[in-house]
């Protein structure tokens, strides 16, 4: 590692791989509600934040673990459970006041069709307003499990219905 007076180590949380400051301050000089999506190896969670200088606020919060309260079973971490957890994070969001937000991946690799993009079709299809290409999202059959199991198509639509009556 370089030593000296004109060495300067980059913050930690570059280093780590974690955190793209350039990324961040484009997204934060927007001054619009962000829909963090992280995803796990087993969970998705999306987050609406508004920035603040003290810290970040999160206003609406949704999990893929609150899925069973609809009757989910399946694994909270495949493309259908994605979409069905950015669809309620859609509706509270709603709910909440949130008309439109800015989606913030961070430094997760996108890809299109994927979980992440699965996220933003539930969250456009409970009504919110997200920009992004129609290309990155993926096609109607996978995100009603189609690709999985006939039975998880249903399952989609009875937690989607539990989820419109709430």
């Amino acid at each position: 590692m370089a030593t000296g007076p004109r060495y300067n180590v980059a913050f930690r949380r570059r280093r780590e791989g974690r955190t793209n400051y350039y990324a961040r301050r484009k997204l934060l000089t927007g001054e619009k509600l962000r829909a963090v999506v992280r995803r796990s190896n087993r969970n998705v969670n999306i987050q609406f934040e508004e920035f603040r200088m003290e810290g970040d606020r999160s206003v609406v919060t949704a999990t893929s673990k609150e899925l069973a309260k609809y009757g989910w079973n399946q694994s909270c971490s495949n493309i259908p459970a994605a979409y069905l957890t950015g669809y309620l994070a859609g509706k509270k969001a709603l709910k909440a006041g949130i008309n439109s937000a800015i989606l913030d991946i961070g430094m997760q690799n996108p890809k299109s069709g994927g979980v992440l993009f699965a996220t933003v079709a539930g969250m456009c299809d409970a009504g919110l307003v997200i920009p992004h290409g129609d290309n990155v999202l993926p096609e109607r059959s996978r995100l009603n499990g189609a690709h999985i199991n006939e039975n998880i198509a249903a399952m989609v639509m009875e937690a989607i219905e539990k989820v419109e009556a709430e």
